[in-house]
């Protein structure tokens, strides 16, 4: 039996769950659906299968991310003691390319293996199902078959694409068309037919057989993405295709570029308890239910609701005489939708970015390399945060062009650096750090130390840093 690399694809925005996804802390890494982070679930549910090592590594993954995730995606997975190597997308291109440096990137170290190609926002309940359906999937996919999973549809759904395939019990057959995502009568007749199923968005071949496909239908998108896989940089697990490269290369999705196209093409059945949690809804249908179908997540109350969906992250929501209805808080916003239009949160997303919002963006409590902050209070001229800094962390020795700052200390300690300066920074003593003062904290001790931070200035932007040395790679303003 082959062994198996799992690709994990984590480049999404995921903005049909916004306001808890946003597009710098996307759903992926959110513990939307469980304890775990759906990046996290995602790895472990390989666990199992026979998976190989990259560099002499065990339970090591390949994930395919963007620059502005990469440090989250690495702690999520040593949070969960797997390794990874990540490549880093120069530009979001749609998942063909992804595939495509996943797949040159895997040739390079291994010659040849067989990918699993998993979307990182995925849930799957019954993990042994999974496991089950990618082995029965193994043997084509060695004889240079591209395999696909087909999920077993329960409803007549509108918001997924289709695969027309025979069944055969739950061995894989050959795939005769994709169509697109139906309407609400032809999706129904899916259904009724037995012959169609889901598109999982899931993949499982051979590095090799995925490059031939992908030469032969697709040639300038395999052109750039072997050029600049050609031209890539190391940094550490990072790696980093060239840029420069990269922007040749068209975008488009593997089942368009590829699978539609290939008469190569074979599907595994699969009835696992899978969601791509595409919307508030479709989180709904997956989540614990009361007997009146609510689901009710963080400090609520719910009186006389039905089918209503309530996530409550930093106080109290009470709600009364609800139906169909979701309802999500966050320290800095709160959306309310109709189950049946979930669809539509995406649209009031573009809304907010035309007015220039920046909840979009990012949650109040922003994750950094060396910890997080939280932006407590903001008015003009002013800001307060507070930050949290991991043991052995290190912010980047910085300065400031428009802000002086004042730190006090409430939790642990610190060492400070101000200009010529090195001093500890004990529980309830404070410090000033002047505009133009070259400054860094950092956190040798043992425990997290949390500083109460005020910004003063005439500009507060996060982009007012001069980055002087910096112990993760970043230049500039680059988070």
């Amino acid at each position: 039996m082959s062994k198996i690399l799992p690709v994990i694809l984590s480049g999404g925005s995921g903005t049909r769950l916004w306001p808890a996804s946003r597009s710098m802390y996307p759903k992926q890494l959110l513990p939307i659906a469980g304890e775990k982070t759906m990046l996290q679930a995602t790895a472990l549910r390989t666990s199992a299968l026979p998976t190989v090592g990259l560099k002499r590594a065990e339970n090591r993954h390949l994930i395919v991310s963007n620059e502005a995730h990469r440090f989250s995606v690495a702690e999520q997975m040593n949070g969960i003691e797997r390794r990874a190597q990540i490549i880093l997308e120069p530009e979001g291109r749609n998942t063909a390319p992804a595939v495509a440096l996943a797949a040159l990137h895997a040739m390079d170290v291994h010659s040849d293996v067989v990918l699993l190609i998993m979307p990182a926002d995925h849930v799957i309940r019954d993990v042994a199902a999974f496991q089950a359906a990618v082995v029965r999937g193994l043997e084509a996919a060695e004889q240079g078959k591209l395999v696909t999973f087909g999920i077993v549809p329960k409803s007549p759904e509108t918001g997924y694409g289709y695969i027309k395939a025979v069944p055969d019990g739950n061995a894989p057959v050959d795939v005769e068309k994709f169509v697109e995502k139906p309407d609400e009568a032809t999706a129904a007749r899916y259904v009724d037919d037995g012959g169609y199923f889901w598109n999982s968005g899931m993949f499982l071949f051979q590095a090799s057989a995925y490059l031939r496909e992908l030469e032969r239908l697709a040639p300038g998108m395999y052109e750039a993405c072997r050029e600049s896989m050609d031209a890539k940089s190391l940094d550490g697990d990072f790696v980093r295709p060239d840029a420069e490269a990269f922007k040749a290369c068209p975008s488009d999705s593997i089942d368009y570029a590829v699978m539609e196209k290939s008469g190569n093409a074979m599907m595994v059945p699969l009835d696992a308890g899978w969601s791509d949690v595409g919307s508030w809804s479709a989180l709904h249908d997956v989540s614990p239910r009361d007997e009146r179908g609510n689901t009710l997540i963080g400090d609520t109350v719910a009186y006389d609701c039905d089918n209503t969906f309530v996530q409550a992250e930093d106080r109290l929501v009470a709600v009364a005489g609800l139906r169909d209805t979701i309802v999500v808080e966050t320290k800095d916003s709160v959306m309310v939708a109709d189950r049946n239009k979930s669809q539509d949160v995406k649209e009031l997303v573009e809304q907010l970015k035309a007015q220039g919002r920046e909840e979009i963006k990012l949650h109040r409590q922003v994750f950094r390399p060396w910890g997080s902050y939280d932006s407590i209070d903001m008015a003009e001229n002013f800001q307060v945060k507070r930050l949290i800094v991991k043991p052995g962390a290190v912010l980047s020795l910085q300065k400031h062009a428009h802000r002086s700052e004042h730190w006090v200390c409430v939790k642990g300690r610190a060492l400070i650096t101000r200009n010529d300066e090195e001093f500890t920074l004990n529980v309830n003593e404070s410090t000033y750090v002047a505009i133009g003062d070259i400054h860094r904290i950092a956190n040798p001790y043992d425990e997290p130390v949390h500083i109460i931070e005020v910004q003063c200035g005439d500009y507060l932007g996060e982009d007012d840093i001069v980055r002087l040395d910096d112990n993760y790679g970043r230049e500039g303003t680059n988070t």
